[in-house]
C-alpha cells in the first residue's frame, strides 16, 4: 500500500541537526495520520508521499519544511516582577504573543530585572536530517480521520 492521504504511517526516525548532532534517537516506532493533518513535519509528509512499507532513507529538511524560519518578532522581554516563580533559564512558559494568541516561550536568560523570552520553536531556522524507515502503512479508520490523528499502539491513545 502506498502512503497517500488518509493512511496511517508507522515509522522510526533518527533526527539530527545539519552538523550531525543527534536530537532524537527515534528507537520507538511512531504512527501518524498522513495527508495534511499536521501530525508530522511538512517535509516528512512530502518525502513519504507515494512511498511504501520498507522505504528507508535520509531526508534533509530546510527550515521551511521542518520547524519554520526563525521569527525575531517572537523574541521579547518582560520585567522580572511579572515572571512566574520557579521557571529557570531553558524552561518554558505559556503566554500570549502580540496578536493575543497563546504562545509557548522559552526562557533564554535572566539579566537584572529583565527576563528574555523566545517564542520560536527551539529548532526553528535549522536544517534537520531524518533517517527514516517506514514500518507499516494502513488505511486510516473513519474515527482516525474524524479525529485527525492516528490511534493505536504507536499513535494517540484516548
Amino acid at each position: 500500500m502506498k502512503i497517500t492521504k488518509d493512511t496511517v504511517v508507522t515509522l522510526t526516525f533518527r533526527a539530527s541537526d545539519a552538523q550531525g548532532k543527534l536530537l532524537d534517537e527515534g528507537k520507538e516506532p511512531r504512527s501518524y495520520l498522513h495527508g495534511g493533518y499536521g501530525n508530522t513535519l511538512p517535509g516528512i509528509e512530502k518525502a513519504l508521499e507515494g512511498q511504501e512499507k520498507g522505504f528507508a532513507g535520509t531526508l534533509v529538511l530546510p527550515p521551511e519544511d521542518a520547524f519554520g524560519p526563525r521569527d525575531e518578532t517572537l523574541v521579547t522581554t518582560i520585567p522580572k516582577r511579572d515572571f512566574p516563580p520557579g521557571v529557570k533559564v531553558g524552561g518554558q512558559m505559556q503566554g500570549t504573543n502580540e496578536q493575543g494568541q497563546e504562545q509557548v516561550f522559552t526562557v533564554m536568560k535572566i539579566k537584572g530585572d529583565t527576563v528574555h523570552l523566545d517564542g520560536n520553536h527551539p529548532l526553528a531556522g535549522q536544517t534537520l536530517r531524518f533517517a527514516v524507515k517506514v514500518l507499516d502503512v494502513q488505511p486510516a479508520s473513519a474515527e482516525e480521520i474524524a479525529h485527525g490523528h492516528a490511534h493505536g499502539a504507536h499513535g494517540h491513545h484516548h
